[in-house]
Protein backbone atom coordinates (compact mmCIF):
# COMPACT_ATOMS: atom_id res chain seq x y z
CA UNK A 1 0.00 0.00 0.00
CA UNK A 2 1.35 3.49 -0.94
CA UNK A 3 1.91 5.81 2.07
CA UNK A 4 -0.03 9.19 1.43
CA UNK A 5 2.55 11.74 0.68
CA UNK A 6 2.36 14.89 2.74
CA UNK A 7 1.38 18.01 1.64
CA UNK A 8 4.07 20.10 -0.02
CA UNK A 9 4.72 23.07 1.72
CA UNK A 10 3.25 26.29 0.46
CA UNK A 11 5.79 29.06 -0.02
CA UNK A 12 6.66 31.05 2.49
CA UNK A 13 5.95 34.57 2.61
CA UNK A 14 9.53 35.38 3.44
CA UNK A 15 11.13 32.94 0.59
CA UNK A 16 12.50 35.22 -1.80
CA UNK A 17 15.44 35.98 0.36
CA UNK A 18 16.07 31.74 0.26
CA UNK A 19 17.53 29.29 -2.31
CA UNK A 20 15.56 26.56 -0.48
CA UNK A 21 12.79 25.83 2.37
CA UNK A 22 13.33 25.40 5.38
CA UNK A 23 14.18 21.56 6.93
CA UNK A 24 11.55 19.59 8.30
CA UNK A 25 12.76 19.84 11.75
CA UNK A 26 12.13 23.73 11.98
CA UNK A 27 8.97 23.92 10.01
CA UNK A 28 7.96 21.20 13.09
CA UNK A 29 8.71 23.96 15.74
CA UNK A 30 7.54 26.57 14.01
CA UNK A 31 4.67 26.51 12.01
CA UNK A 32 1.68 27.57 14.03
CA UNK A 33 -1.27 26.68 11.75
CA UNK A 34 -2.42 23.70 14.33
CA UNK A 35 -3.14 26.51 16.87
CA UNK A 36 -3.30 29.65 15.24
CA UNK A 37 -6.25 29.13 12.68
CA UNK A 38 -8.00 30.19 15.81
CA UNK A 39 -7.31 33.56 15.27
CA UNK A 40 -8.69 33.25 11.50
CA UNK A 41 -11.84 35.31 11.58
CA UNK A 42 -10.27 38.28 13.76
CA UNK A 43 -7.74 38.45 11.43
CA UNK A 44 -9.91 38.36 8.68
CA UNK A 45 -11.71 41.24 10.21
CA UNK A 46 -8.74 42.65 10.62
CA UNK A 47 -7.55 42.53 6.87
CA UNK A 48 -10.58 43.67 5.71
CA UNK A 49 -10.50 46.87 7.59
CA UNK A 50 -6.50 47.65 6.15
CA UNK A 51 -7.34 46.56 2.81
CA UNK A 52 -11.05 49.41 3.26
CA UNK A 53 -8.18 52.28 4.18
CA UNK A 54 -5.42 51.10 1.91
CA UNK A 55 -8.35 51.81 -1.12
CA UNK A 56 -9.45 54.69 0.41
CA UNK A 57 -5.64 56.39 0.49
CA UNK A 58 -5.31 55.45 -3.13
CA UNK A 59 -2.41 52.76 -1.66
CA UNK A 60 -3.49 49.92 -3.99
CA UNK A 61 -6.02 50.56 -6.63
CA UNK A 62 -10.03 50.97 -5.32
CA UNK A 63 -10.88 47.87 -7.49
CA UNK A 64 -8.08 45.90 -5.84
CA UNK A 65 -9.35 47.10 -2.39
CA UNK A 66 -13.00 46.62 -2.90
CA UNK A 67 -12.51 43.00 -4.35
CA UNK A 68 -10.17 41.94 -1.07
CA UNK A 69 -13.01 43.54 1.28
CA UNK A 70 -15.63 41.23 -0.44
CA UNK A 71 -13.53 38.27 -0.41
CA UNK A 72 -12.50 38.64 3.12
CA UNK A 73 -15.89 39.10 4.22
CA UNK A 74 -17.21 36.10 1.98
CA UNK A 75 -14.50 34.17 3.39
CA UNK A 76 -15.35 34.68 7.29
CA UNK A 77 -19.05 34.51 6.45
CA UNK A 78 -17.72 30.46 4.96
CA UNK A 79 -15.68 29.56 7.58
CA UNK A 80 -18.76 30.87 10.03
CA UNK A 81 -21.15 28.35 8.19
CA UNK A 82 -18.98 25.26 8.16
CA UNK A 83 -17.84 25.70 4.10
CA UNK A 84 -14.53 26.74 4.63
CA UNK A 85 -11.67 24.81 6.63
CA UNK A 86 -8.51 26.42 7.66
CA UNK A 87 -6.09 23.68 6.49
CA UNK A 88 -3.28 23.11 4.24
CA UNK A 89 0.70 23.71 4.04
CA UNK A 90 0.78 26.73 4.91
CA UNK A 91 3.27 27.57 8.05
CA UNK A 92 0.43 30.01 9.56
CA UNK A 93 -3.05 31.41 9.56
CA UNK A 94 -1.57 34.56 7.74
CA UNK A 95 0.22 32.60 5.36
CA UNK A 96 -3.30 30.60 4.65
CA UNK A 97 -5.28 34.04 4.21
CA UNK A 98 -2.98 35.08 1.74
CA UNK A 99 -2.71 31.74 -0.16
CA UNK A 100 -6.42 31.84 -0.44
CA UNK A 101 -6.91 35.11 -1.00
CA UNK A 102 -4.15 35.11 -4.12
CA UNK A 103 -5.95 31.82 -5.53
CA UNK A 104 -9.40 33.36 -5.51
CA UNK A 105 -8.40 36.82 -6.86
CA UNK A 106 -4.99 36.52 -8.24
CA UNK A 107 -2.62 39.72 -8.28
CA UNK A 108 -5.08 41.83 -5.89
CA UNK A 109 -4.82 38.70 -3.28
CA UNK A 110 -1.28 39.86 -3.49
CA UNK A 111 -1.71 43.30 -2.40
CA UNK A 112 -3.27 42.32 0.73
CA UNK A 113 -0.26 42.70 3.02
CA UNK A 114 0.71 46.04 1.69
CA UNK A 115 1.41 48.36 4.66
CA UNK A 116 1.64 45.76 7.11
CA UNK A 117 3.94 43.15 8.68
CA UNK A 118 2.92 39.62 10.20
CA UNK A 119 4.89 41.24 13.12
CA UNK A 120 1.49 44.27 13.81
CA UNK A 121 -0.68 41.76 11.56
CA UNK A 122 -0.63 38.72 14.44
CA UNK A 123 -0.44 41.35 17.48
CA UNK A 124 -3.90 42.92 16.09
CA UNK A 125 -5.91 39.43 15.50
CA UNK A 126 -4.64 38.23 18.59
CA UNK A 127 -5.20 41.11 20.40
CA UNK A 128 -9.18 41.53 18.74
CA UNK A 129 -9.78 37.35 20.24
CA UNK A 130 -8.48 37.83 23.75
CA UNK A 131 -10.95 40.91 23.47
CA UNK A 132 -13.75 38.70 22.22
CA UNK A 133 -12.89 36.04 24.73
CA UNK A 134 -12.48 38.70 27.70
CA UNK A 135 -16.18 39.49 26.68
CA UNK A 136 -17.57 36.09 26.80
CA UNK A 137 -16.24 35.57 30.31
CA UNK A 138 -18.18 38.44 31.26
CA UNK A 139 -21.36 38.18 29.16
CA UNK A 140 -21.77 34.31 29.24
CA UNK A 141 -19.62 32.16 31.62
CA UNK A 142 -19.25 34.13 34.78
CA UNK A 143 -22.32 35.06 35.22
CA UNK A 144 -24.07 31.70 34.32
CA UNK A 145 -21.89 30.20 37.51
CA UNK A 146 -22.89 33.52 39.97
CA UNK A 147 -26.50 32.23 38.76
CA UNK A 148 -26.36 29.15 40.26
CA UNK A 149 -24.83 30.15 43.19
CA UNK A 150 -27.94 32.87 43.47
CA UNK A 151 -30.36 30.54 43.26
CA UNK A 152 -29.21 28.10 45.71
CA UNK A 153 -28.20 30.98 48.25
CA UNK A 154 -32.29 31.57 47.40
CA UNK A 155 -33.09 27.88 47.99
CA UNK A 156 -31.24 27.65 51.21
CA UNK A 157 -31.87 31.36 52.77
CA UNK A 158 -32.48 30.94 56.81
CA UNK A 159 -30.30 27.82 56.99
CA UNK A 160 -27.57 28.20 59.03
CA UNK A 161 -24.14 26.36 59.34
CA UNK A 162 -21.10 26.86 61.06
CA UNK A 163 -18.24 29.46 59.15
CA UNK A 164 -14.80 27.91 59.51
CA UNK A 165 -11.08 29.26 60.43
CA UNK A 166 -8.56 27.33 59.80
CA UNK A 167 -11.14 24.68 58.63
CA UNK A 168 -12.46 24.75 62.52
CA UNK A 169 -16.35 26.03 63.08
CA UNK A 170 -15.93 28.73 64.39
CA UNK A 171 -19.13 30.75 64.76
CA UNK A 172 -22.96 30.61 63.17
CA UNK A 173 -23.36 31.93 59.59
CA UNK A 174 -26.19 31.28 57.07
CA UNK A 175 -24.77 29.47 54.14
CA UNK A 176 -26.23 31.56 51.53
CA UNK A 177 -23.80 34.27 53.15
CA UNK A 178 -21.33 31.89 52.12
CA UNK A 179 -22.79 31.04 48.81
CA UNK A 180 -23.24 34.75 47.88
CA UNK A 181 -19.27 35.22 48.97
CA UNK A 182 -18.39 33.19 46.07
CA UNK A 183 -20.78 35.57 43.71
CA UNK A 184 -18.40 38.34 44.85
CA UNK A 185 -15.70 36.98 44.31
CA UNK A 186 -17.02 36.27 40.46
CA UNK A 187 -17.88 39.56 40.36
CA UNK A 188 -14.24 41.19 40.77
CA UNK A 189 -13.19 38.48 38.33
CA UNK A 190 -15.57 40.06 36.03
CA UNK A 191 -14.38 43.52 36.79
CA UNK A 192 -10.66 42.24 35.88
CA UNK A 193 -11.95 40.83 32.53
CA UNK A 194 -13.73 43.98 31.80
CA UNK A 195 -10.00 45.81 32.48
CA UNK A 196 -8.39 42.73 30.13
CA UNK A 197 -10.85 44.30 27.25
CA UNK A 198 -9.54 47.66 27.44
CA UNK A 199 -6.38 46.67 27.54
CA UNK A 200 -6.77 45.19 24.16
CA UNK A 201 -8.34 47.62 22.71
CA UNK A 202 -5.55 49.30 21.37
CA UNK A 203 -3.95 48.64 17.62
CA UNK A 204 -0.76 47.70 16.39
CA UNK A 205 -2.22 47.65 12.80
CA UNK A 206 0.29 50.25 10.63
CA UNK A 207 3.67 49.39 13.45
CA UNK A 208 4.99 47.79 10.73
CA UNK A 209 7.77 44.83 11.53
CA UNK A 210 8.62 47.41 13.72
CA UNK A 211 9.37 50.93 12.70
CA UNK A 212 6.40 52.07 10.62
CA UNK A 213 5.80 51.67 7.33
CA UNK A 214 6.50 54.40 4.17
CA UNK A 215 2.82 54.67 3.10
CA UNK A 216 0.40 57.83 3.65
CA UNK A 217 -1.53 55.17 5.51
CA UNK A 218 -4.84 56.11 8.46
CA UNK A 219 -4.80 54.32 11.01
CA UNK A 220 -7.51 55.84 12.81
CA UNK A 221 -9.93 54.76 10.04
CA UNK A 222 -8.93 51.11 10.80
CA UNK A 223 -8.84 51.30 14.76
CA UNK A 224 -12.76 53.00 14.31
CA UNK A 225 -13.56 50.28 12.39
CA UNK A 226 -11.99 47.53 14.74
CA UNK A 227 -13.32 49.58 17.76
CA UNK A 228 -9.58 50.29 19.18
CA UNK A 229 -7.64 52.89 20.37
CA UNK A 230 -4.11 54.06 17.91
CA UNK A 231 -0.85 52.56 19.22
CA UNK A 232 1.87 55.58 20.16
CA UNK A 233 4.83 53.97 19.54
CA UNK A 234 5.27 51.28 16.46
CA UNK A 235 8.50 49.24 18.46
CA UNK A 236 6.51 48.90 21.55
CA UNK A 237 2.98 47.89 19.97
CA UNK A 238 4.72 44.79 18.02
CA UNK A 239 6.18 43.10 20.63
CA UNK A 240 3.89 44.27 23.52
CA UNK A 241 1.66 41.37 24.96
CA UNK A 242 1.33 42.61 28.60
CA UNK A 243 -2.54 42.60 27.49
CA UNK A 244 -1.96 38.48 27.37
CA UNK A 245 -0.30 38.45 31.27
CA UNK A 246 -3.19 40.72 32.38
CA UNK A 247 -5.40 38.30 30.70
CA UNK A 248 -3.86 35.16 31.78
CA UNK A 249 -3.12 36.27 35.55
CA UNK A 250 -7.43 37.55 34.98
CA UNK A 251 -7.89 33.78 34.10
CA UNK A 252 -5.44 32.39 36.85
CA UNK A 253 -7.17 34.64 40.11
CA UNK A 254 -10.67 33.28 38.31
CA UNK A 255 -9.40 29.75 38.38
CA UNK A 256 -8.30 30.22 41.64
CA UNK A 257 -11.76 31.14 43.08
CA UNK A 258 -13.64 28.27 41.20
CA UNK A 259 -10.81 25.87 42.69
CA UNK A 260 -11.95 27.33 46.44
CA UNK A 261 -15.29 26.86 45.77
CA UNK A 262 -14.38 23.24 44.69
CA UNK A 263 -12.46 22.62 47.58
CA UNK A 264 -15.73 23.45 49.19
CA UNK A 265 -18.02 21.51 47.19
CA UNK A 266 -15.79 18.30 48.18
CA UNK A 267 -15.69 18.97 51.77
CA UNK A 268 -19.62 19.92 51.67
CA UNK A 269 -19.90 16.86 50.09
CA UNK A 270 -17.94 14.45 51.98
CA UNK A 271 -19.84 12.20 54.84
CA UNK A 272 -18.21 13.50 57.37
CA UNK A 273 -20.11 17.24 55.98
CA UNK A 274 -22.62 15.06 54.55
CA UNK A 275 -24.00 18.69 53.66
CA UNK A 276 -24.15 18.79 49.61
CA UNK A 277 -25.48 16.11 47.88
CA UNK A 278 -24.48 15.71 44.45
CA UNK A 279 -26.58 15.45 41.18
CA UNK A 280 -26.13 12.07 39.60
CA UNK A 281 -25.12 14.30 36.53
CA UNK A 282 -22.22 16.05 38.24
CA UNK A 283 -21.07 13.17 39.74
CA UNK A 284 -19.33 9.72 39.36
CA UNK A 285 -18.91 6.05 40.93
CA UNK A 286 -16.11 4.00 41.65
CA UNK A 287 -15.04 1.26 39.24
CA UNK A 288 -14.65 -1.41 42.46
CA UNK A 289 -16.76 0.71 45.61
CA UNK A 290 -20.02 0.57 44.64
CA UNK A 291 -21.26 3.20 46.88
CA UNK A 292 -18.66 5.97 45.80
CA UNK A 293 -20.14 9.15 44.32
CA UNK A 294 -17.55 11.22 43.39
CA UNK A 295 -17.05 15.17 42.78
CA UNK A 296 -15.23 14.54 39.95
CA UNK A 297 -16.00 18.02 38.54
CA UNK A 298 -14.81 19.76 41.50
CA UNK A 299 -11.61 17.37 42.10
CA UNK A 300 -10.91 18.13 38.07
CA UNK A 301 -11.44 22.24 38.86
CA UNK A 302 -9.11 22.03 41.57
CA UNK A 303 -6.39 19.79 39.98
CA UNK A 304 -5.96 22.26 36.54
CA UNK A 305 -5.49 25.09 38.85
CA UNK A 306 -1.79 24.62 38.47
CA UNK A 307 -1.79 24.24 34.84
CA UNK A 308 -3.33 27.58 34.65
CA UNK A 309 -0.68 29.14 36.76
CA UNK A 310 1.85 27.91 35.00
CA UNK A 311 1.06 29.47 31.69
CA UNK A 312 1.03 32.81 33.49
CA UNK A 313 4.54 32.11 34.42
CA UNK A 314 5.59 30.58 31.57
CA UNK A 315 4.51 33.66 29.41
CA UNK A 316 6.22 36.35 32.42
CA UNK A 317 9.43 33.97 31.78
CA UNK A 318 9.08 33.98 27.81
CA UNK A 319 8.92 37.92 27.85
CA UNK A 320 11.45 38.74 30.41
CA UNK A 321 14.40 38.46 28.75
CA UNK A 322 13.37 39.44 25.21
CA UNK A 323 15.42 42.30 23.17
CA UNK A 324 13.05 44.63 21.03
CA UNK A 325 11.41 45.02 19.06
CA UNK A 326 9.69 41.18 17.63
CA UNK A 327 11.47 37.92 18.60
CA UNK A 328 9.68 34.67 16.90
CA UNK A 329 9.76 33.79 20.76
CA UNK A 330 6.46 35.68 21.46
CA UNK A 331 4.68 32.65 19.18
CA UNK A 332 4.32 30.89 22.59
CA UNK A 333 2.30 33.47 23.63
CA UNK A 334 -1.08 31.66 22.14
CA UNK A 335 -0.60 27.97 23.00
CA UNK A 336 -0.69 29.15 26.42
CA UNK A 337 -3.62 31.32 26.49
CA UNK A 338 -5.74 29.04 23.92
CA UNK A 339 -5.15 26.11 26.44
CA UNK A 340 -5.64 28.44 29.58
CA UNK A 341 -9.14 29.85 27.54
CA UNK A 342 -10.21 26.48 27.47
CA UNK A 343 -9.47 25.05 30.76
CA UNK A 344 -10.57 27.93 32.91
CA UNK A 345 -14.23 28.21 30.99
CA UNK A 346 -14.58 24.52 30.95
CA UNK A 347 -14.28 24.55 34.91
CA UNK A 348 -16.79 28.00 34.98
CA UNK A 349 -19.14 26.10 33.60
CA UNK A 350 -19.12 22.52 35.30
CA UNK A 351 -18.73 24.67 38.63
CA UNK A 352 -22.13 26.14 37.36
CA UNK A 353 -23.56 22.32 36.96
CA UNK A 354 -22.12 21.21 39.75
CA UNK A 355 -23.65 23.93 42.08
CA UNK A 356 -27.29 23.90 40.10
CA UNK A 357 -27.36 20.21 39.91
CA UNK A 358 -26.79 19.27 43.59
CA UNK A 359 -29.21 20.18 46.64
CA UNK A 360 -28.14 21.08 50.46
CA UNK A 361 -29.25 18.81 53.04
CA UNK A 362 -30.65 21.31 56.14
CA UNK A 363 -30.33 18.49 58.05
CA UNK A 364 -26.93 18.13 58.17
CA UNK A 365 -26.81 21.84 58.66
CA UNK A 366 -28.47 21.15 61.90
CA UNK A 367 -26.10 18.30 63.04
CA UNK A 368 -23.07 20.54 61.98
CA UNK A 369 -23.81 23.41 64.99
CA UNK A 370 -23.63 20.74 67.37
CA UNK A 371 -20.09 20.65 68.17
CA UNK A 372 -17.39 23.19 68.24
CA UNK A 373 -18.61 25.43 70.66
CA UNK A 374 -19.84 27.62 68.05
CA UNK A 375 -21.83 30.12 70.40
CA UNK A 376 -18.69 31.25 72.91
CA UNK A 377 -18.55 34.16 70.76
CA UNK A 378 -21.77 34.99 71.69
CA UNK A 379 -21.31 34.09 75.37
CA UNK A 380 -18.64 36.79 75.41
CA UNK A 381 -20.42 39.40 73.70
CA UNK A 382 -22.97 39.00 76.16
CA UNK A 383 -20.47 39.62 79.36
CA UNK A 384 -19.78 42.69 77.75
CA UNK A 385 -22.61 43.50 76.84
CA UNK A 386 -22.94 43.40 80.95
CA UNK A 387 -20.24 45.96 81.46
CA UNK A 388 -16.76 43.26 81.22
CA UNK A 389 -14.25 44.45 79.10
CA UNK A 390 -13.97 42.37 76.12
CA UNK A 391 -10.57 40.57 77.02
CA UNK A 392 -11.79 39.33 80.54
CA UNK A 393 -14.97 38.17 78.84
CA UNK A 394 -12.58 35.71 76.50
CA UNK A 395 -11.04 34.49 79.02
CA UNK A 396 -13.96 34.03 81.30
CA UNK A 397 -15.24 32.11 78.20
CA UNK A 398 -11.85 30.00 77.51
CA UNK A 399 -12.25 28.81 81.18
CA UNK A 400 -15.67 27.96 80.27
CA UNK A 401 -14.92 25.39 77.05
CA UNK A 402 -12.12 23.81 78.97
CA UNK A 403 -14.48 22.88 81.96
CA UNK A 404 -17.19 21.70 79.30
CA UNK A 405 -14.45 19.98 77.34
CA UNK A 406 -13.11 18.12 80.71
CA UNK A 407 -16.92 16.80 81.06
CA UNK A 408 -17.29 15.71 77.56
CA UNK A 409 -19.99 18.25 76.53
CA UNK A 410 -20.37 20.83 73.88
CA UNK A 411 -21.58 24.30 74.86
CA UNK A 412 -24.69 23.63 72.22
CA UNK A 413 -25.71 20.99 74.99
CA UNK A 414 -26.41 23.35 77.57
CA UNK A 415 -28.87 25.54 79.06
CA UNK A 416 -28.60 29.21 80.69
CA UNK A 417 -29.34 27.92 83.89
CA UNK A 418 -26.51 25.16 83.82
CA UNK A 419 -23.86 27.51 82.76
CA UNK A 420 -24.62 30.06 85.49
CA UNK A 421 -24.24 27.15 88.21
CA UNK A 422 -20.60 26.71 86.61
CA UNK A 423 -20.25 30.61 86.57
CA UNK A 424 -22.73 33.63 88.00
CA UNK A 425 -21.72 35.81 85.58
CA UNK A 426 -23.59 33.84 82.91
CA UNK A 427 -27.28 34.70 83.93
CA UNK A 428 -29.30 36.13 81.80
CA UNK A 429 -27.45 34.37 78.50
CA UNK A 430 -30.43 32.60 77.05
CA UNK A 431 -30.27 34.38 73.94
CA UNK A 432 -26.94 34.36 72.98
CA UNK A 433 -27.00 30.51 73.18
CA UNK A 434 -29.50 30.57 69.75
CA UNK A 435 -27.76 30.25 66.56
CA UNK A 436 -30.36 32.61 64.90
CA UNK A 437 -30.07 35.01 67.08
CA UNK A 438 -26.56 34.86 66.70
CA UNK A 439 -26.60 35.47 63.22
CA UNK A 440 -29.22 38.28 63.35
CA UNK A 441 -27.38 40.06 65.55
CA UNK A 442 -24.79 40.96 62.74
CA UNK A 443 -26.92 43.48 61.12
CA UNK A 444 -24.38 45.88 59.53
CA UNK A 445 -23.76 45.99 55.76
CA UNK A 446 -21.79 42.90 54.79
CA UNK A 447 -22.91 41.15 57.84
CA UNK A 448 -24.85 37.58 57.76
CA UNK A 449 -28.06 38.65 59.41
CA UNK A 450 -31.27 37.46 57.73
CA UNK A 451 -32.07 40.76 56.75
CA UNK A 452 -28.90 42.01 55.24
CA UNK A 453 -28.28 38.77 53.40
CA UNK A 454 -31.65 38.52 51.96
CA UNK A 455 -31.55 42.13 50.72
CA UNK A 456 -27.95 41.28 48.55
CA UNK A 457 -29.83 38.48 47.73
CA UNK A 458 -32.45 40.51 46.04
CA UNK A 459 -29.34 42.80 44.69
CA UNK A 460 -27.90 40.06 42.94
CA UNK A 461 -30.88 39.09 41.59
CA UNK A 462 -32.03 42.34 40.23
CA UNK A 463 -28.20 42.80 38.70
CA UNK A 464 -27.69 39.60 37.04
CA UNK A 465 -31.74 39.67 35.51
CA UNK A 466 -30.44 42.82 33.81
CA UNK A 467 -27.33 41.89 32.67
CA UNK A 468 -28.86 38.49 31.07
CA UNK A 469 -31.31 41.56 29.55
CA UNK A 470 -28.32 43.24 28.24
CA UNK A 471 -26.69 40.49 26.99
CA UNK A 472 -29.84 39.23 25.31
CA UNK A 473 -29.36 35.63 27.53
Amino acid sequence: MTKPRAPKPSRALWSGRFASGPADSLREVGDSLRFDRRLVRHDLRASAAHAAMLGARRIIPAKDAKALVAELRRMDAEIEAGKLRVEGPDEDVHSWIERTLTERLGDAGRRVHTARSRNDQVATAFRLWVRDEAVQFVATDIPALQRALVQQADAVMGVVVPAYTHLQRGQPVLLSHQLLAYVEMLARDAERMIRVMDACSVLPLGSGAATGVPYPIDRAAVARSLACDVSRNSMDSVSDRDFAVEYLAALSLLQAHLSRLAEDVCLWASSEWRLLELGDEVSTGSSIMPQKRNPDGAELTRGKSGRVFGHLAAMLTTLKGLPMTYNRDLQEDKEAVFDATDTVRSCVLVMADTVARSRFREESAGALLARGHLLATELADHLVRGGLPFRDAHEAVGALVRELDGRGKDLSEMDERSLARIDPRFRGCAAALDPKTAVDRRAHAGGTATKQVASELRRWKRELSAQAGASGA
